[in-house]
């Protein structure tokens, strides 16, 4: 692994602190921003800000090669009550860094700087993105003209994975995160009396029904040789205790890889709320949103990726696709790329999951993150 200057490395662990200390939620972050932008300055790229509303992008240009590459960072937080106890935690309440884009902002405005005076040939753009949990904040990029007005010949982008031990990364040649949509059905009935239940139309009868229901959806409807699920989230329904109420919520999500099944999902999604509901003496009426798609790499990026990684001194292992879903994906769909996991365990066994109140990123793994952006810069933009 690369010997990064401990200034360097210094820099980006208090970068990283100060993030996590002001996490900013999707579309609100403009001190995130704001500070991303003046360090991309110093370090001398021209900077771009507000494409996808709070996106900022830096771009270095040298030599006379005419090969650009993106590389990805996202910088948004979550609606989540930190609980890590650690001296840098979130000042703002009911906000946290429980992803760990806090680090992976601080890897790549790192890069940026130690690249910016190496030898290479083409343009580099360092991409931050906002709002990549739930709000598309890379979709919106996308369709603020990010690659017509920065354009790219690839783009990548990495992610901590917390439960892969440190040093290692891993980049499959196609499905890494899955795509999802999300689901609200309203349940119409008639209310009635507790004590006089054949006066009305239950609708917490039919959603108790439709719930057990969805589950036929992944379990008998997909092909066992296909990746799905339909899982029920919320139900909302009633305020009284002696009151069956008129109405009744369902939300869930749903995730999938091949577009055929996710067509297949809304379609018995649908078919199976409105004829539950009917059975039941209910109407269903259905919000069904298609969000991200599925985050597919390109083969041959996939394999500069590992081929770096391992000339790095990192440990290039396989591991199965993960059935969460990342809006990278938006980007993919443009633009040949990768998007890969780099492992972030602690050895003390103490790593919780992302999105957890107790996630705290591992700094241990920015100077390895750091050396292989460097390391998949320049072997994409080799100098002669």
């Amino acid at each position: 692994m690369r010997d990064l200057p401990a200034e360097v490395v210094a820099d980006a662990v208090a970068w990283r602190r100060q993030l996590h200390r002001n996490p900013e939620l999707g579309f609100q972050e403009h001190e995130t921003a704001g500070f991303i932008a003046a360090k991309l300055a110093e370090f001398g790229y021209e900077v771009r800000r507000g494409i996808g509303r709070t996106g900022v992008v830096g771009s270095l240009a040298k030599g006379s090669g005419n090969r650009a590459i993106g590389i990805r960072a996202d910088i948004d937080a979550l609606p989540i009550a930190e609980a890590s106890g650690v001296e840098w935690a979130s000042g703002n309440p009911g906000r946290a860094h429980a992803c760990g884009h806090d680090g992976h902002t601080a890897v790549a405005l790192a890069a940026a700087r130690l690249l910016a005076g190496m030898p290479f040939e083409g343009t580099l753009r360092f991409i931050f993105q906002p709002a990549e949990e739930n709000e598309g904040g890379g979709r919106a990029m996308v369709e603020d003209g990010l690659f017509s007005d920065c354009p790219v010949d690839a783009v990548y982008a990495l992610h901590n994975w917390p439960g892969l031990p440190l040093g290692t990364l891993v980049a499959r040649d196609r499905e890494m995160m899955a795509a999802f949509g999300t689901f609200e059905i309203r349940l119409l009935g008639q209310g009635a009396h507790g004590a006089m239940p054949h006066e009305g139309a239950d609708t917490l009868l039919a959603a108790a029904h439709l719930v057990v229901a969805l589950q036929s959806v992944a379990a008998r409807n997909v092909s066992p040789l296909d990746s799905a699920v339909v899982s029920v989230t919320q139900i909302h329904g009633g305020d009284a205790w002696n009151v069956l109420p008129e109405t009744a919520v369902i939300r869930g999500t749903t995730r999938w890889f091949d577009p055929a099944v996710g067509d297949l999902i809304e379609a018995r999604l649908r078919k199976l709320a409105a004829s539950v509901a009917e059975g039941f003496g209910c109407t269903a009426g259905i919000d069904y949103e298609r969000r991200y798609p599925s985050t597919l790499n390109t083969p041959e990026n996939a394999a500069l990726v590992r081929k770096v990684a391992a000339a790095g001194g990192l440990s290039v292992v396989d591991a199965p696709p993960s059935m969460a879903a990342e809006d990278f994906a938006f980007m993919l769909n443009q633009v040949p790329g990768c998007y890969f996991w780099m492992g972030s365990a602690r050895e003390t066994g103490d790593n919780p999951g992302l999105h957890s109140p107790r996630f705290d990123f591992n700094d241990a793994l920015i100077p390895p993150a750091v050396g292989f952006w460097l390391d998949l810069a320049l072997a994409e933009l080799r100098a002669p």
